[in-house]
């Protein structure tokens, strides 16, 4: 890579993420910002989560303790679409009519239609995402994902599966995501993955971590799945702590029926919201900022290759712009991510 600059130095204005030069041609890492919160029903503000983080990320040093120079790979985050945003604004205006409605709409024409109007047009965020990824992959980069809603990479994972026939999924969320057609929408955020074990078949494990908030429903479809996904409750997780174990021993059986080949499918809500306060549906628990770069860690060392990786619902606080908090550990989650991804792919060293 020939693009010079001075790692010590304050980001300028016209500099891309983390304050990096890199064009995307020059990046082996390129970012996807989705701007999409369509399915949203309890707190806002995600699809404004790629901006934030892509301006709270020019604060922080590029010099990483856990990895050697992560930035010397290239690193470039792709314009967020004018085509997603206004999507976003059409689809949030017919959802809200059905999530008023409680998801159920009743024989009514009227929620029908706006029902149908919201899948279609999450269908077509899918497709989008979908395409992105793929060019980016034909091309030879590691696609990030970045939301939204967690129902944003579900296009990027079935763009991966196409290049790749067999790959588990490392899910970090306070939530199970496997609810089925929440609220009458097939895209929703809460579906994310049920929708990838329904239809993407080449992923062959799923392992969940954090989880603190799920429904009967939920954890019936997970029970049916067998071995195919590994739940690991937050509460059990505590209760292990509690109870002598150290993280360590902990860390090693929640990657041990990963394979080869893994996604990292990361819901903010999975840490403790200490971390990430204003995110949509936040839930006491969770992980500590440590624990779970420490977790990705152990996959990366134990000689796993990330193929990717998504980051979600961040959510800035609405009522007060001047409040990064979220925005920064967004930023600085994605740069764990991204590091241990290079060093996973041989694009970069451990210390």
């Amino acid at each position: 890579m020939t693009t010079k600059f001075d790692p010590n130095a304050a980001a300028t204005e016209d500099s891309g993420i983390f304050g990096l030069p890199f064009p995307e041609s020059d990046s082996a890492l390129v970012y996807v910002p989705v701007p999409w919160e369509a399915t949203t029903s309890y707190g806002g503000g995600t699809s404004h989560g790629p901006s934030a983080i892509l301006q709270a990320s020019k604060q922080v040093d590029l010099f990483d303790t856990d990895v050697n120079k992560p930035y010397e790979a290239g690193l470039f985050m792709r314009s967020e679409s004018e085509d997603v945003k206004n999507w976003n604004e059409v689809a949030k205006t017919h959802a809200q009519m059905v999530i008023e409605a409680g998801g159920d709409v009743g024989g009514d024409p009227e929620l029908e239609n706006a029902l149908q109007a919201v899948n279609e047009w999450s269908a077509k965020l899918n497709h989008y995402v979908y395409q992105q990824t793929s060019e980016l992959l034909q091309a030879g980069k590691i696609v990030s994902i970045v939301g939204g809603d967690h129902s944003v990479p579900f296009g990027a994972i079935q763009a991966v599966a196409e290049k790749h026939p067999s790959f588990g999924v490392l899910h970090f969320d306070a939530h199970s995501d496997t609810r089925i057609a929440y609220e009458g929408f097939t895209w929703s955020h809460a579906s994310i993955m049920y929708n990838v074990l329904e239809r993407i078949p080449q992923v062959t494990q799923l392992v969940q971590v954090g989880i603190r908030d799920l429904c009967e429903q939920e954890m019936d479809y997970i029970q049916k799945q067998g071995n195919r996904v590994s739940l690991f409750l937050d509460r059990t997780l505590a209760r292990r702590k509690f109870e002598g174990a150290n993280w360590s021993k902990l860390a090693q059986e929640i990657i041990a029926p990963l394979p080869s080949h893994v996604w990292i499918s990361f819901d903010i809500d999975g840490l403790d919201p200490r971390f990430c306060p204003h995110t949509g549906t936040p839930v006491p628990g969770g992980l500590d900022f440590q624990e779970a770069n420490y977790l990705i860690a152990i996959l990366v060392q134990s000689g796993r290759k990330v193929i990717g990786f998504d980051l979600n619902e961040v959510a800035p606080n609405l009522e007060n712009m001047n409040d990064e908090w979220d925005a920064n550990v967004g930023a600085r989650l994605l740069y764990k991510l991204t590091g241990w991804t290079l060093v996973s792919q041989g694009l970069a060293r451990a210390f």
